[in-house]
């Protein structure tokens, strides 16, 4: 087969597949990610069929760890790690080093060397983002202060990993592995001297994305935004991920996965930090799919029939020895017992960092196949459970508020006054104009008259700075891309404005504004009969179409020209205007102005 068909082939039939076996994980209530690793074993060595290129699934794979590392770097705050800085940073170093020590203990009695256990330990000790988030957001408990510790923790976490890509490299050559994979070979066999080294250019690096990188690449953006050119926007975001994730390793010899998580960190900071994760979205998630096709090519399903006792082994780390750990650290921060259940059950799984950590200790020879199938089977069946663990962790909680006296015994004392308090929203009660044009303007001038709370949503980024210029608070952004609404606070709105032209836009916004406020008050722009009745159906506030208002507008001037009084031409535009709000859409024919009914005085015949 052409290099060209295969590369076409690995991509169709990994996408295909884990679009299936995705749906079929969603049907089973499994989190789809357990699909996107089984779609890569039917495509792996392992299984009869088609069997797709490793090398080139690799390189695929290699796209989708820098995506999700800038993902990551895009995500990551230093305002929600601090809220939470007493408990998560401790506890996931102390909850690392744990089950480090557990997994190494469980490769020496395997007879593996220093290196193997190193490797394996840490691959057992970190959760999957993707896993955990999604548990959270489906339990709504994000915004909660179970959930906010949980990130918290995880953020120290992704950051001992990427510490741990850079290091294991330049440590190879003495853990036993060949080096290979590292960028480059430096001091000679000393293994201080190489260590000083690494850490040196990683320091240089990091000082020249914190200081030049970031100036310069929210300025790129900036400038890529002041097109506007949605591609070009996109494109760039894109450009400086792969851009920088590729020039760090080549410059500076660290990682990809370190290169773009810095890419991402440097633009969070910027306001255009929002858009740019949401364009970078559907490709990061196309090739984050890949990235779990290839790694589930390497999984010898066998494993679970040869070994089962080590994957139980395994598996009892992952559920269990962490598990154990996290409610030990928790309660020893004297938090309450229902959150140190709910942070060990969102920990209870392992994911990207893990599968990372195989390929990387593959390459520099630390590692046993043996090792990476053992891992590869733990995440698949932690992943699977995970969602039973939520469910117990519930029932425990609930188990335990109805006893406290029993709850008290596991809980050191003034637990209840240790919760994170919620930070306050900036904003609570405003309105959200969507479209600064011209009808969204004059609303928004409405506001400032009468010094009501709001902020502008609009995708044209010269006008976005004019508007702060002129002390007016605005997002830059598409309204109906992931993270905008948030980013204005849609959840503490009272009213949302949609004054853009498009229907297909309006109707999205009134749903994500919806999903996110069920309550928030809605004032729709449309231009058709069809979209009116719709958005009326809805029961949306309030709907208007803009060449009917310039027909009542119209009347209403006639209707005086003629002679009627204002008072009597006003009450009959505004009835005409509530009769068609409420008349079926197939009976409105717009012919412009509405007839003329005769009135009482004879003045106006129709």
């Amino acid at each position: 087969m052409p290099h060209a068909t295969e590369l076409i082939a690995i991509i169709a039939l990994g996408l295909v597949l884990a679009f299936a076996c995705g749906m079929l994980a969603q049907r089973l209530r499994l989190p789809p990610l357990v699909g996107y690793l089984l779609a890569g074993v039917l495509v792996g060595p392992y299984t009869p069929g088609f069997v797709g290129n490793s090398e080139l699934a690799s390189q695929l794979a290699e796209i989708g760890v820098i995506l999700l590392m800038f993902g990551v770097g895009l995500h990551f705050s230093i305002k929600d790690l601090m809220a939470v800085r007493t408990i998560a940073l401790p506890g996931a170093i102390v909850q690392i080093v744990a089950a480090t020590a557990m997994g190494g203990l469980l490769a020496h009695l395997w007879g593996w060397g220093i290196g193997a256990g190193l490797v394996f330990g840490l691959a057992l000790s970190v959760a999957s983002t993707v896993v955990l988030l999604r548990a959270l957001e489906e339990r709504q408990l994000l915004d909660s202060d179970k959930g906010r510790i949980a990130v918290g923790w995880l953020i120290v976490e992704d950051l001992a990993m990427v510490l741990a890509l850079v290091l294991l490299p330049a440590l190879a050559p003495s853990l036993g592995g060949t080096g290979d994979g590292a960028a480059h070979h430096v001091g000679d066999g000393n293994i201080w001297l190489t260590l000083a080294l690494t850490l040196a250019k990683v320091a240089v690096f990091t000082l020249v994305m914190l200081v030049g990188g970031r100036r310069v690449v929210p300025w790129l953006l900036d400038q890529a935004a002041r097109t506007g050119s949605r591609e070009l926007f996109t494109l760039a975001v894109l450009a400086l991920a792969l851009g920088i994730a590729f020039g760090s390793a080549e410059l500076f010899g660290v990682s990809f996965a370190l290169g773009a998580f810095f890419a991402g960190m440097v633009l969070a900071e910027s306001d255009l930090s929002h858009q740019a994760a949401a364009d970078s979205l559907p490709l990061q998630d196309a090739f984050a799919v890949l990235f779990f096709v290839s790694v589930g090519m390497l999984f010898d399903p066998g494993i679970v029939l040869r070994e089962p006792l080590s994957v139980l082994a395994v598996l009892g780390i992952i559920l269990l020895g962490k598990s154990v750990a996290a409610v030990a650290i928790v309660l020893a921060f004297k938090h309450p017992l229902g959150t140190a259940l709910t942070i060990a059950a969102s920990l209870a799984q392992i994911g990207e960092f893990s599968f990372i950590l195989v390929s990387l200790g593959l390459s520099l020879k630390l590692l046993p196949t043996e090792g990476r199938d053992l891992i590869l089977g733990g995440a698949i069946l932690s992943i699977t459970l995970n969602p039973l663990f939520f469910v117990l962790a519930d029932r425990a909680t609930r188990y335990f508020a109805e006893r406290p006296d029993l709850a008290a015994r596991f809980e050191r004392r003034g637990a209840a006054e240790t919760a994170v308090t919620e930070a306050p929203k900036p904003h609570r009660g405003h309105a959200i104009v969507v479209g600064y044009g011209r009808v969204g303007s004059t609303i928004a001038k409405a506001f400032a008259a009468w010094d009501l709370p709001y902020l502008v949503v609009d995708r044209d980024r010269r006008r976005v700075l004019d508007l702060r210029k002129d002390g007016i608070e605005a997002v830059f952004g598409d309204a109906t891309a992931p993270g905008i609404l948030e980013a204005a606070d849609i959840g503490e709105a009272r009213l949302i404005v949609i004054a853009s032209p498009e229907a297909h836009t309006a109707r999205r916004l009134v749903e994500l504004a919806r999903e996110a406020n069920p309550g928030i008050d809605t004032l729709v722009r449309t231009h058709n009969d069809g979209e009116r009745h719709y958005f009326e159906e809805q029961g949306v506030g309030l709907v208007l179409m803009a060449e009917r208002e310039l027909a009542f507008g119209m009347t209403l001037y006639a209707l005086r020209s003629l002679g009627l009084k204002e008072g009597e031409a006003r009450i009959f535009v505004d009835s005409t205007r509530v009769e068609s709000r409420s008349a079926p859409v197939e009976a409105e024919i717009d012919h412009g102005a509405p007839e003329l009914r005769p009135h009482k005085t004879g003045v106006v015949e129709s």
